[in-house]
């Protein structure tokens, strides 16, 4: 297996030109990963997935320890064989989960206990067997354990959460690195809330550790969009330049786009696939609600000028007869065209980029989501 890096092809203003260089293959950035929790982008064949144009998937922590058992997908040859995808796969810790859907959760200096929110069974996770999982799981980037807190909280609440992290960063590392994985590496999350004093502090605490990548963790959890976006202002020039900028669990095509001018370089988001599942599309010509009665007798395909297939062969009317009757293969057809539509914006992303032009790409494409449908 190759090593682990980063090359900075090119920037333009803020947003970088980039590929993240794995054992598996490289990822090019900006880059979205659609999110496959527990082995699976939900409605999707990973050959589906591929073919939009992803170089990496996600997968979770949390879930995967739960059902079927880091363990058992060890002993079935690792998480790639398990699933069937050959690229690169990043793990979540599963800090957010901790906090989003446990039943019973307590956090102390050694880890967090918490109650499956499938079974009700008390379980452990510490940065040590946060990182033994995602090494036995055998993902290609480990993120290391943190807090992630719900939003609004205090002050106080964001410091002790933010140097929590801190301390379980330093474990996660050392955990990391006492098991070499060739081609493999391990990212710090910034935590801190909203607060630039806190998210530098963060930042500076993460590249004394040192790690093959930084994250921004504590996002998309209710602050806002342009709260979001005044923190990644302040935060993502604090990172390495060298070194990949993930910002995690987000989000919708502009929060994408405005995060790719802030210097950002990978994505994910559970959004595309959801919205798909609940009947809404995601285009060049804006959001659409195929549920809407409009589409009824709407013969047009959701894009036809786009490559992905879901986007450009299948007519708006009968999606909406798919979603209307509940029909699986509605929402699945919603799924594989989100997922494309995003992919296909990252492609755009990055081209704009390396031809100099990121500044009209963004202003074309938001004035295409506003003029709406033709």
């Amino acid at each position: 297996m190759t090593g682990f890096g980063f090359t900075l092809h090119k920037t333009d203003g803020r947003a970088r030109l980039g590929t993240v260089h794995t054992g598996r293959g490289d990822i090019r950035t900006p880059a979205f990963m659609p999110v496959g929790t527990v082995g699976t982008v939900k409605g999707l064949y990973l050959d589906q997935v591929k073919a939009t144009g992803a170089d990496i998937i996600l997968g979770n922590t949390y879930h995967l320890m739960l059902r079927p058992g880091a363990e058992e997908v060890a002993a079935l040859g690792g998480l790639h064989r398990f699933i069937r995808w050959e690229g690169p796969i990043l793990t979540d810790s599963g800090g957010f989960q901790i906090m989003s859907l446990s039943k019973i959760r307590k956090i102390t200096e050694r880890g967090a206990m918490f109650q499956s929110h499938i079974d009700g069974r008390k379980h452990e996770l510490t940065p040590e067997r946060a990182m033994d999982i995602q090494r036995l799981l055998g993902s290609d980037i480990q993120m290391q354990l943190d807090q992630c807190i719900e939003f609004p909280h205090t002050d106080k609440q964001a410091m002790k959460a933010m140097e929590l992290s801190l301390r379980w960063a330093e474990r996660s590392r050392l955990a990391f690195q006492a098991h070499p994985q060739p081609g493999r590496g391990n990212f710090g999350i910034v935590q801190g809330g909203t607060d630039e004093a806190l998210r530098l502090r963060s930042a500076a605490g993460l590249r004394q550790i040192g790690f093959e990548g930084y994250a921004i963790g504590g996002l998309a959890v209710g602050e806002g969009q342009a709260l979001m976006l005044s923190t990644i202002d302040f935060t993502a020039p604090a990172l390495p330049e060298d070194r990949p900028r993930y910002l995690m669990g987000v989000g919708t095509p502009d929060d994408l786009l405005e995060a790719s001018a802030r210097g950002i370089d990978m994505f994910d988001c559970v959004m595309p696939t959801r919205s798909g599942r609940h009947g809404q599309a995601f285009t060049r010509l804006g959001k659409m609600n195929l549920r809407n009665a409009k589409y009824a007798t709407d013969m047009r395909p959701l894009d036809e000028e786009h490559p992905c297939p879901a986007l450009s062969q299948y007519s708006r009317a009968y999606i909406h007869h798919l979603i209307r009757s509940g029909e699986l293969l509605g929402m699945m057809l919603l799924s594989w065209a989100n997922i494309g539509y995003y992919e296909g914006l990252m492609q755009g992303i990055r081209k704009a980029i390396a031809e100099g032009r990121f500044e009209g790409f963004r202003a074309e494409t938001k004035e295409q989501w506003k003029r709406g449908e033709s």
